[in-house]
């Protein structure tokens, strides 16, 4: 059965959206940038910005994070078909051939299931028992603080898989994002709907400086012009802590389509597959604008931190989850060098954050 939360009622304000613009496809931004998940990293922990931005030291995806980027694939195609065969066996049908399209843009990810593959034990919502606790062991170099294997209360291996060849492990996680897609069908059908825009990448300079962009799942527009954003969360539905954080990304959206399109988005949408639910927000103007602010004021803490070389870490339950350990001066190690200024340009890391696999910490992929 579905359940649909509603954050807020909707709420039209004639206040000036002051449309702004944003390069174009080709062009280079010199000033500040800033995506959903960059700024969301900020906010959680500097140091954490600094390892992905700055340094971009590598991170290796976990199951659930490919089984989330495979799903969107899959949703993607789903509406590429007439509506009358948007059906659920449709969707099936899509599931390999997506797996096929990912590994060929890919290759590293069929490693994930050469050996039994370690997994958050309460998924991917909650916080790990202990600070150590990683998603992949591997990932972890053993240091004094952070030993090299997780903790068995935070961890637990594929169930029934631990002994189970390649090919079986793969079935798994295939047939995990079969259960991913009857969520789907669950609480929307794609049969009554014609998205205006898909995988859409969206961009706008506030403040005649800072280029704000992302990446939105699916935007809808309704005969009257009224638009909603939809964002397709392939983890559970997150405690009330967490909701905040899920919103932020769908308001960052709301923002650019407002300055851009001189209209605020009557619904931000998030479809939560795991459980079947739907929660749905709508800002106001007002709300944006204050967002905004938000945003600029937390770009400019980032310039002065750049300036300064100084990332500090912000230890959190979500440590227990980072990649990065081992550079941490929180679990007793240095981080790198200070890598040299380069010249800005839009990077993969900056644009295309929400838009492919990455090991972020968890965010309801």
């Amino acid at each position: 059965m579905t359940a649909e939360t509603v954050l807020s009622p909707s709420a039209d304000s004639p206040a000036d959206p002051r449309p702004g613009s944003a390069p174009g496809r080709g062009e280079r931004h010199a000033g500040p940038s800033l995506s959903p998940s960059r700024a969301a990293d900020f906010k959680t922990c500097p140091l954490l910005f600094r390892f992905r931005t700055i340094d971009r030291l590598p991170e290796k995806p976990t199951p659930d994070q490919v089984r989330g980027t495979l799903v969107h694939a899959v949703l993607e195609s789903l509406f590429d078909l007439p509506a009358g065969e948007r059906t659920p066996a449709a969707a099936a049908a899509l599931v390999a051939p997506s797996w096929a399209r990912l590994l060929e843009q890919e290759p590293a990810l069929g490693a994930l299931f050469a050996e039994a593959v370690a997994i958050p034990a309460a998924g991917p919502d909650a916080v790990p028992t202990t600070a150590v606790a990683a998603p992949d062991p591997v990932a972890v170099p053993a240091t004094a603080s952070a030993p090299a294997t997780a903790s068995a209360e935070a961890v637990d291996v594929l169930p029934g898989l631990e002994a189970a060849g390649e090919a079986e492990r793969i079935a798994a996680f295939l047939a995990g994002a079969g259960d991913l897609l009857a969520g789907y069908f669950a609480v929307e059908d794609p049969q009554r709907l014609e998205p205006a825009e898909r995988e859409s990448l969206v961009s706008t300079l506030v403040d005649d400086e800072l280029l704000i962009r992302g990446y939105i799942d699916r935007l809808d527009i309704s005969p009257a012009g009224d638009l909603r954003v939809v964002d397709y969360k392939t983890g559970g539905a997150p405690r009330e802590a967490f909701e905040g954080r899920a919103l932020f990304q769908l308001k960052f959206y709301a923002l650019v389509l407002w300055r851009t399109r001189g209209v605020v988005p009557r619904v931000l949408r998030l479809l939560y597959l795991k459980d079947a639910e739907i929660c749905d927000y709508s800002p106001d103007a007002a709300e944006l604008e204050r967002f905004e602010r938000t945003l600029v004021a937390l770009s400019q803490a980032i310039e002065r931190a750049k300036q300064d070389r100084d990332f500090r870490p912000k230890p959190s339950k979500l440590c227990g989850w980072c990649s990065h350990q081992q550079f941490c001066p929180e679990f007793g190690g240095t981080p790198p060098p200070y890598p040299e200024p380069q010249p800005e340009a839009a990077s993969p890391t900056e644009t295309q954050q929400d838009h492919t696999i990455t090991t972020a910490i968890p965010r309801q992929p």
